[in-house]
């Protein structure tokens, strides 16, 4: 957390810069209305407009009009009440308000009197500092961080020789630091953190004496820290990362900084920590506020010398973190007995584990941060710690807390209604929490519970107890239920995380409620990934303030009301994966201008804008995949320059694309535009993508045609499958310099003729499919430089010859399938030596020819090894336990989501779709990532001998089996019943002897079973699977019997042929048979007419019993009274 005090430094700086240019002529311009500004520098102003594009209008003021000449008034500027001069141009941004695009510093060399420069929080992606920055003389405060900027820092930034102010953190500046920067003798503050910077500091900045603030944190520097004693004096504040080797050997440097105030070292694993540096810390740095030493392998020794019982800092010092270290329990104890005025503790990640037995004193602690430490012998609030009323941050996230931890007393009680913020995620709990929540505190602002383990409703005391609640977060859990409506009473929730639950119901009576709030103020409401069901209702206008809205992945329907549109601060709007439906036209988006990030996909949604309309907004992110936004190419696209992510896939788009598009893709990371009908060529552009190009450039399943341009290389991933494509020499040899691409996916296109000897300018690629086209000639021998390659597909092409020998240096190869060609020669011995990581060798349907080599058995992670049709002979080695990962038993899932190979709410590594063809279940079939679900091997079709390795029966891994049309001899082995997960075996067509084994009745999975055309004999096992299996399973082995094949065996019984019916013997069994028939007919339907309506019918059951106690009780007096009669008559 950002200390008060640097805080206070900070300012307390600015306003010494400020004092120093007002001192030097610079002034507010309270009375500069009198004075216009420079003709020269509101023309230079307005050509810096045009080189950005203010989408947001931070530039709305700066008008070339008669009415608005005079640019001392526009927005951002101040100028010399006196001269006119620009002295002042403060355009910082921030989240909501930004420029973006290409900015040109230079058009601003005309304001020769600036002082003051702030450009910071922009979008200038690939943008530089100009080597001409230092025509600026007379600035003494330039400010260009968080703007996106790349390369390096000009040495001509040396000539500033004024300046005062530097800051360029968060950019994207790279190489070493400029030792030129040392001459910027006025230099108080300069932060380059957040950057690229390699190298080692230069000496030249410890010769500037004014510096109070120096950060240069976040790079990659390493050497020596190059200060000596006397340099720096006036530091006050100082940040260093060590995270690159960058080493502090002068401690007395260090103790001669008396100013420090801040001093953060992260990452110095290897900083020697004895007595001098901890002592220099603890007794020479008096003024010293805030003290950060995180992932420095701190442990409780080197604390306890930092913190001994008399140290100067016990009063100063009021920030301290010393998160990911190896601290302990004592730690904790000691900095409670020794920090009376410490404000902020930040010490998570380390290897406390604390009890209630520890006594801890933090009376002025505000800031608690204990986050993944061992908490869970702790009941929290009844420590024997003392917060007093101070407290208000609390984290706790991932210390294994469980409801026991959370017993409430009322003494502790009233000492925490001071909490604002509470961090509980990442721990065990349950829904007893909201209890122990609502008794704590109800001041809370900020409360985070996600991923633990509450289920249920959410309770509905949330919107009466809970009326100063700003943030809460309950998401990754298992709630169920209604949102309650009583969330909408909290007006001052911002923020609301409920996604991923499984929660029900509809949301508008939380929507309802929360426009009875005057001015409702959430800004961030995330359903995502629930079961939430309805409309969405058309009073979401209430949000006003809402600016994010993620309702994806629910069970919405209906259409997207025209409301929407009212959202008028809506920058990130998620609706994918409902069922909704409808047309989204202009009303939807036209008053949406902050819109940045757009997702409907997976809905059946259409968009349906005029052919003049265009966006108010620029869009960064947007995905309308299986949107209806054909068939012509959207045209409202081409004022969208800025995207970063565009996904209009399955969109039915049947159209030729526009120039304009292309040129539009500038800014892009990830384009999906595949399945739809796109025509016509890509045009060869000359473009410059930003930093190293694109991640992926999917646009397979079209119509395209022509020649693959040079430009799509520079993508990561670029699959152009399923085209027309019939060129691709432009891709791979006029392209010199791109080296990027890691996957090529050109497979089912019309490519011809041989491929080009100039694969070494694709060092990078990992996956290469040309599989399905029609390339013809040899593999060529520069495929082999191709070392980082994974995959290579080249199946079903007319490639011809032997197998390159320079492939063997690919030893990263999972996925070798050169199926369907006509390659010839022995099978590579190399490719087992060599190739250790193969998990899928497909050689099927070439003409290779001799004996398989026992080198292919080296290959242990094999998981398919098809060399079937060709023409292999001799007898297959036996050492099939080398393949190890088809001897694991592993569960195989019988169905694998296919997600979008690009998403907005995921990022995948690895963009590649692989098809494997298989002989399965006697048809060719394409498998799809074929790894995931099958283990096969399958040699058939070629002339090879011998018997079958009784070892391929410890393959228990193996789903299918074929040794089919070879000349295999000899019996079938007893093991092959061991591959229990088995569900296709063929062994049909070969001079197998001998009695079918016993044990293949234990292949519960068998699906199909071919043994036909052998020489089996002996009776057909009968027992489980193999019962189900008929006669074409074992037909062509003449000495084969039994039921399946309706044929005895030797020794079986004869039965009695049936003798037939003599007389109406015939006659009588069907007179007989239908007088049973009807026996049971009138049975059922006598019975169940009377006793079926019994059941089912209360007043008819009532009667029944009544009937019957009435039917007994006669009978018992009928018979009482019969033998009182009958004993009468033997007595008389």
């Amino acid at each position: 957390m950002e200390s008060y005090f640097q805080k206070i430094l900070f300012a307390a700086f600015v306003c010494l810069l400020y004092t120093k240019l007002s001192v030097h002529g610079f002034n507010p311009p309270l009375q500069s209305s009198h004075v216009k500004c420079i003709e020269r520098e509101r023309q230079a102003l307005l050509t810096f407009k045009q080189s950005v594009r203010d989408y947001h209008g931070m530039l709305s003021t700066w008008r070339d009009d008669e009415n608005n000449r005079d640019c001392c008034k526009w927005e951002a500027i101040e100028c010399n009440n006196q001269t006119g001069h620009i002295e002042m141009l403060d355009l910082r941004g921030s989240t909501w308000h930004y420029l973006s695009g290409s900015i040109n510093i230079t058009s601003l060399f005309e304001l020769k009197k600036l002082e003051y420069l702030d450009l910071s929080f922009h979008d200038f992606f690939k943008s530089q500092i100009p080597v001409s920055i230092g025509s600026f003389q007379s600035l003494r405060y330039l400010n260009l961080s968080l703007s996106g900027l790349l390369v390096t820092i000009p040495y001509e930034l040396r000539n500033l020789s004024k300046l005062e102010y530097l800051d360029l953190k968060s950019n994207g500046l790279a190489g070493e630091v400029p030792s030129q920067l040392g001459n910027l003798s006025n230099l108080g503050y300069l932060d380059l953190s957040g950057n690229s910077f390699s190298g080692t500091i230069p000496h030249e900045l410890g010769n500037l004496s004014h510096m109070m603030y120096l950060d240069l944190s976040g790079n990659s520097l390493s050497g020596t820290l190059p200060f000596q004693v006397g340099n720096l004096q006036l530091l006050h504040s100082l940040r260093l990362d060590g995270s690159f080797g960058l080493k502090i050997k002068d401690e007395h440097w260090l103790s001669s900084l008396s100013s420090l105030t801040t001093l953060s070292l992260y990452s110095f694993p290897s900083l020697d920590f004895s007595h001098p540096w901890l002592q220099i810390i603890s007794h020479h740095l008096p003024n010293l506020r805030k003290l950060s030493l995180v992932r420095c392998g701190l442990s409780d020794y080197h604390i306890s010398s930092l913190f001994p019982s008399q140290f100067n800092i016990s009063t100063s010092l009021s920030i301290l973190d010393l998160s990911y270290n190896i601290l302990t329990s004592s730690t904790f104890q000691l900095l409670s007995n020794y920090s009376p005025n410490l404000q902020e503790l930040h010490i998570s990640d380390n290897n406390i584990v604390l009890s209630s037995s520890h006594y801890a004193n933090f009376p002025s602690l505000v800031v608690l941060d204990l986050s993944s430490n061992n908490l869970t012998q702790v009941s929290l609030f009844q420590w024997n710690f003392n917060f007093s009323t101070k407290l208000q941050n609390l984290y706790l996230g991932n210390c294994g807390l469980t409801d026991k931890n959370f017993h409430v007393s009322s003494t502790s009680i009233k000492d925490s209604h001071y909490l604002v913020t509470l961090n509980l995620s990442l721990n065990m709990l349950t829904s007893a929490i909201f209890d122990w929540v609502f008794n704590i505190t109800t001041n809370l602002q900020s409360l985070s519970l996600s991923d633990n383990l509450i289920e249920g409703p959410i309770p509905d005391a949330f919107g009466k107890v809970m009326n100063s609640l700003e943030v809460l977060i309950v998401e990754t859990n298992k709630l169920k239920g209604e949102i309650p409506a009583s969330l909408g009473n909290i007006c001052t929730l911002k923020e609301l995380y409920l996604n991923s639950n499984s929660l029900s119901g509809k949301i508008s009576s939380f929507i309802q409620n929360s426009s009875r709030c005057n001015s409702p103020a959430l800004e961030m409401l995330d359903l995502s990934n629930n079961s939430i069901i309805g409309k969405i209702p058309n009073n979401i206008s209430t949000f006003k303030s809402l600016r994010y809205l993620y309702l994806s992945n629910n069970q919405l329907t209906g259409e997207i009301p025209e409301s929407i549109g009212l959202l008028y601060k809506l920058q990130s709007l998620h609706l994918e994966e409902n069922y909704l439906e409808g047309d989204i036209n202009e009303l939807h988006l036209t008053n949406l201008s902050q819109l940045v990030d757009l997702d409907l996909s997976d809905n059946s949604l259409s968009l349906t804008f005029g052919t003049t309309w265009f966006p108010s907004f620029q869009i960064f992110i947007m995905a309308l995949a299986s949107c209806n936004l054909g068939p012509s190419f959207p045209s409202w696209l081409q004022n969208q320059s800025q995207l970063v992510f565009l996904d209009i896939s399955d969109a039915g788009i049947d159209d030729f694309v526009p120039d304009w598009f292309w040129n539009n893709l500038q800014f892009i990371n990830e384009i999906n535009m595949s399945y739809n009908s796109l025509k016509g060529s890509i045009p060869n552009l000359t473009m410059e993508f930003l930093s190293d190009g694109p991640n992926a450039i999917i646009l397979n399943s079209n119509n395209l045609e022509g020649v693959i341009p040079t430009f799509l290389s520079y993508a990561r991933t670029l699959d152009l499958s399923g085209n027309k494509f019939s060129d691709l020499n432009t891709l791979l040899c006029r392209n010199r310099v791109t080296k990027g691409i890691h996957t090529l996916d050109l497979s089912n296109n019309q490519i011809t003729g041989q491929l080009p000897e100039c694969w070494e300018h694709l060092s990078s690629l990992a996956f290469l499919d040309l599989r399905n086209n029609k390339l013809s000639g040899k593999i060529p021998q520069s495929m082999g430089t191709l070392v980082q390659l994974e995959a290579l597909v080249l199946r079903n092409n007319n490639f011809n010859g032997e197998l390159p020998l320079t492939l063997k240096k690919c030893s990263n190869l999972a996925l070798l399938d050169v199926s369907k060609n006509l390659l010839s020669g022995s099978v590579p011995s190399w490719i087992g030596e060599n190739m250790q990581q193969l998990k899928i060798l497909s050689l099927r349907v070439n003409n290779f020819f001799g004996s398989v080599p026992v080198q292919l058995f080296y290959l242990s992670q094999i998981q398919v090894f098809d060399l079937s049709k060709n023409n292999l002979s001799g007898e297959i080695p036996t050492c099939f336990t080398n393949f190890t990962t088809l001897m694991e038993r592993s569960v195989i899932p019988r169905e694998i989501v296919r997600k979008r190979k690009i998403s907005t709410q995921e990022s995948y590594g690895d963009i590649y779709d692989s098809y494997l063809l298989l002989a399965w279940k006697g048809q060719d079939h394409e498998f799809w990532n074929p790894e995931n679900l099958l283990k096969s091997i399958d040699l058939s079709c070629n002339s090879l001998t011998g018997k079958i390795p009784k070892e391929i029966g410890y393959l228990v891994g193996l789903i299918s089996l074929n040794l089919s049309r070879n000349n295999f001899h000899g019996e079938i082995p007893t093991e092959i019943g061991n591959l229990s997960l088995l569900e296709f075996l063929d062994f049909s067509r070969n001079n197998l002897s001998g009695s079918i084994p016993s044990t293949l009745s234990n292949i519960d999975r068998l699906g199909v079973l071919d043994l036909s055309n052998n020489n089996l004999s002996g009776r057909i096992p009968w027992g489980r699977q193999l019962q189900t299996f008929d006669a074409s399973s074992f037909e062509g082995n003449v000495d084969l019997c039994g039921e399946q094949l309706n044929k005895s065996c030797p020794g079986d019984k004869t039965q009695n042929p049936k003798e037939p019916a003599i007389g109406g013997e015939e006659d009588n069994s069907i007179f007989y048979g239908g007088f049973y028939m009807s026996l049971e007919v009138g049975f059922f339907v006598g019975f169940w007419g009377l006793l079926g309506p019994m059941l089912i019918w209360q007043p008819w059951r009532i009667a029944y019993m009544r009937f019957l106690n009435r039917l007994i009780d006669y009978i018992l007096v009928m018979v009482e009274l019969n033998i009182n009669k009958y004993h009468k008559q033997f007595k008389g």
